[in-house]
């Protein structure tokens, strides 16, 4: 492996660790508060989708998949299915908050602790939700801009 592929698989690395990072700082005070999440599984999918997606978007030519035109016209079919599952994910979770009420989740929890931890979760599955349905057909147009580039300029 030359220095340049060793470079670049040491930046994912780095970036990988950081959305870890990112990913247990969100999730911290919703764990911190509350005994069930039953979104977790969703909340940790809009987290990494949105910010590994968002990282390709801008830092293309210096990842992996720069010069692997297959991966791309790959990574670019599978864009379309992402943004509807990601789409599907954030219904679900505004269907069960609005049908539910958030007192199976929160009901245990005090007043003024109750109202700020349903607020924080509301606005970070949003944000994370909608940013990652958003990503994937971003992503799909960066990935479509970068496939034609490596075929007819040979750049990323």
């Amino acid at each position: 492996m030359d220095k340049k592929q060793t470079l670049k698989l040491w930046l994912e690395v780095i970036w990988l660790v950081l959305t870890a990072l990112v990913l247990m700082a969100v999730l911290y005070p919703i764990h911190k508060a509350m005994h069930v999440w039953p979104f977790q599984g969703w909340n940790i999918a809009f987290v990494i989708i949105l910010l590994t997606l968002a990282r390709y978007i801008f830092l293309m030519k210096h990842t992996f998949l720069a010069t692997q035109q297959e991966v791309k016209v790959a990574l670019l079919l599978l864009m379309f299915p992402l943004t509807f599952v990601m789409m599907n994910g954030v219904n679900f979770f505004m269907v069960f908050i609005e049908e539910n009420t958030w007192d199976p989740m929160t009901g245990h929890l005090p007043a003024a602790d109750k109202r700020a931890i349903e607020e924080y979760i509301w606005a970070e599955m949003l944000f994370f939700g909608v940013g990652s349905s958003i990503a994937a057909p971003a992503f799909a147009v960066r990935l479509m801009l970068s496939i034609w580039r490596t075929r007819n300029r040979g750049t990323a």
